[in-house]
């Protein structure tokens, strides 16, 4: 199933805003010194909200050269109980004195009967989940005054109840709601691995004038299952998938997210460098010299082997 075509403005008339990195204290000092050397930064919301020290100053001081994006992880749009006012008061306030380009988080779920999981949990994907999490999708919209954008969480189990695939679920979401939709490449290479679907035909599938932004990061195999660890190196698959989505999309903002094992700040830029070669299908990918002849090369990527020292 492929959805209709509608008159929706690419990215919702958002900007593209080039390629950026998420914010993170290891970090702060040496932007300090030398400045973002990024085109934006994504920051999570809630390290922000209610910090009035050395983070926030930091904040200010980067929000004063580039754009940000807000990105959080304590919406819990899926969830049964009511959705959180307070939280959304203290959303909208950080939104109202650094201006972001946007506000993201997850199609997930964090708890229940006011427990928080600290996890990003999966809905049953069915009518009645989506009709669940469009009105409150509305709700929070109409409170922020501003489009959602929601990002494509990993995941490891799923329910037994869904009649849909994920991409259906989050197609048909932003185009009954209009909000927008952060497409994360390594989450759909982890789900597609775990489940067993094809990656590439998931992104092709998607609204691609609702994609917004796309993250990049990199997993951890834990025997046959990936894990969402954001402490690694892209891998090669998921820059595929990548320079596939941008390419579908015509182009839209990417950020790499590292958030363990944190290399310093000039290494982690070189990693953000290979996305410019990667969007436009250039990016060499290393193999092994045994398993090179046996690897595709869609989209125009060169292989090179890596031979040992």
């Amino acid at each position: 199933m492929r959805h209709a075509v509608h008159a929706v403005a690419p990215r919702l008339g958002l900007p593209n805003l080039g390629l950026g990195v998420g914010l993170r204290p290891p970090h702060y000092a040496h932007i300090l010194r030398h400045g973002p050397q990024v085109d934006w930064f994504e920051i999570i919301s809630e390290n922000f909200i209610d910090n009035h020290g050395y983070a926030r100053h930091v904040l200010e001081q980067v929000a004063a050269q580039v754009p940000i994006v807000m990105h959080g992880v304590s919406l819990s749009i899926g969830s049964s109980d009511p959705l959180s006012l307070a939280y959304l008061r203290k959303l909208r306030q950080l939104a109202e004195e650094f201006r972001p380009a946007w506000i993201s988080d997850h199609l997930c779920w964090t708890g229940a009967a006011s427990l928080n999981s600290h996890d990003l949990l999966p809905l049953p994907l069915d009518e009645a989940s989506l009709r669940h999490v469009a009105g409150r999708v509305r709700q929070v919209q109409e409170f922020l005054g501003r489009p959602l954008i929601l990002e494509n969480p990993s995941s490891y189990v799923e329910f037994a109840q869904s009649s849909m695939p994920e991409w259906e679920f989050l197609g048909r979401l932003a185009e009954d709601t209009g909000c927008g939709l952060l497409l994360d490449v390594n989450n759909v290479h982890v789900s597609a691995h775990n489940h067993g679907y094809d990656a590439a035909a998931y992104i092709r599938q998607l609204p691609h004038a609702h994609i917004v932004q796309i993250h990049l990061a990199g997993p951890t195999v834990c025997g046959a299952v990936l894990i969402d660890t954001h402490d690694a190196p892209v891998p090669a698959a998921v820059w595929r998938l990548y320079a596939l989505a941008q390419q579908l999309t015509g182009g839209v903002s990417a950020l790499l997210e590292w958030d363990a094992k944190i290399p310093p700040y000039p290494q982690l830029l070189l990693e953000l460098d290979k996305a410019r070669a990667a969007g436009r299908g250039e990016f060499a990918v290393a193999v092994p010299a045994t398993a090179a002849a046996a690897v595709s090369t869609p989209l125009g990527f060169h292989l090179e082997a890596a031979h040992a020292p």
